[in-house]
């Protein structure tokens, strides 16, 4: 078969890229190894946290806002939301890496933000029990969540109706760049294309093993109140946060509301298993290993949460060796996007139309330098 581009891997950075192909009027073909929105990778589990002042690199910031006007503009189309912008707390000592990268950040991009003293936080967000002494937040008003599965479903459909072509349960054997063109190979097709886009998430280091990829396994977890009636950690009285501990470690996560509980995360969890193929994902949960860490970081975090987890599920990320993207022109006809690090949902909306424009050749809306695989060695061919 012969199209203009294909897509390798229809997640978040990959369905995202096909339907801002498909927006152009190009002839792509969207090719994923699984279902649409699959449970398998690393775009499941309800919501993502969403923020605007991203602590990780400035350079985010005009991804994140692109995903917010794109998914907006999808919303009014199709009549859901995509983006629950009710604030974001980045807390912490002056120091840490959430307030200061969230401010260095926002004064960077000209993003809002508002301080909050050690009192201030302590007397507007009483849930927060753990807090050390010199602890401060930085709000920033633009964050909130965003829904995962609905977006992933959302891009591919709008993609469809747009006439992308999707190829559901195919596996992609080879990806063979040629002078004149690129043939991306499954056990049933071949496709022969002008150029390919390969967001294979945790599975990228296995199509290009010369990147410097690796899957971490990343239970998600959710929790309920010691208090069944408490509205305390309701999303509107508990938006999402990132809270880096005194001993370095980070948690993160946000409050319930219909549909989803208190989701809350621990950076650091030693339970993390790296090291193995992402088909080799260990998918049981473990309770004491897995369970026992976070756990005792929530019940001194947040007394008022019951520590034990109501739900658990398996979940992995990729990381790369400076926790930022690899997203971009990886070969005259090849352009990869994978290595998020964990911080890539929120991202995916802005990063599928950099990476439609990379492959058209466009001019960029945004200087994504900082998120070039060639950072870490030279191209394949």
């Amino acid at each position: 078969m012969r199209t203009d581009v294909v897509v390798v891997g229809l997640g978040a950075f990959g369905s995202a890229a096909l339907w801002r192909l498909a927006a152009r009027g190009v002839n792509v073909v969207g090719i994923e190894r699984q279902a649409i929105g699959h449970p398998l990778g690393s775009s499941h589990g309800t919501t993502r946290l969403f923020r605007v002042a991203c602590m990780e690199h400035p350079g985010l910031t005009a991804i994140a806002r692109k995903s917010l006007e794109l998914w907006t503009e999808l919303g009014e189309r199709t009549g859901e939301t995509y983006v629950r912008q009710t604030g974001s707390l980045n807390v912490g000592a002056p120091d840490s890496r959430p307030v200061s990268g969230a401010l260095r950040a926002a004064t960077e991009a000209g993003a809002p933000t508002t301080d909050l003293s050690h009192h201030e936080l302590r007397a507007r967000y009483p849930q927060y029990g753990g807090l050390a002494a010199g602890d401060v937040a930085v709000l920033d008003p633009g964050a909130g969540i965003c829904f995962a599965e609905p977006i992933v479903r959302a891009h591919v459909t709008e993609a469809r109706r747009l006439g992308a072509e999707v190829y559901e349960h195919t596996m992609v054997t080879e990806i063979d760049p040629r002078a004149d063109e690129v043939i991306v190979r499954t056990p049933t097709a071949e496709f022969h294309a002008d150029q390919v886009i390969v967001c294979a998430g945790a599975w990228l280091g296995s199509l290009y093993p010369e990147l410097p990829l690796t899957p971490r396994r990343t239970p998600m977890f959710w929790f309920a109140p010691k208090d069944p009636d408490s509205e305390a950690f309701r999303l509107a009285n508990f938006p999402s946060f990132i809270w880096e501990l005194a001993d370095g470690r980070g948690l993160w996560g946000h409050g319930s509301d219909d549909g989803f509980g208190v989701k809350v995360g621990l950076e650091g969890d030693t339970s993390h298993v790296t090291g193995f193929a992402a088909d080799d994902l260990d998918r049981s949960i473990r309770p004491i290993e897995d369970i026992a860490e976070l756990a005792a970081a929530v019940g001194h975090a947040f007394p008022g949460l019951d520590p034990a987890p109501v739900q658990v599920i398996p979940c992995m990320v990729t990381d790369s060796p400076d926790g930022q993207f690899l997203a971009g022109r990886y070969g005259d006809r090849v352009v990869v996007a994978g290595g998020d690090s964990g911080h890539g949902f929120k991202h995916s909306g802005g990063l599928g139309e950099l990476l439609a424009q990379i492959a058209m050749k466009e001019t960029p809306y945004t200087d994504a330098s900082f998120i070039d695989p060639h950072r870490f060695g030279p191209s394949v061919p």
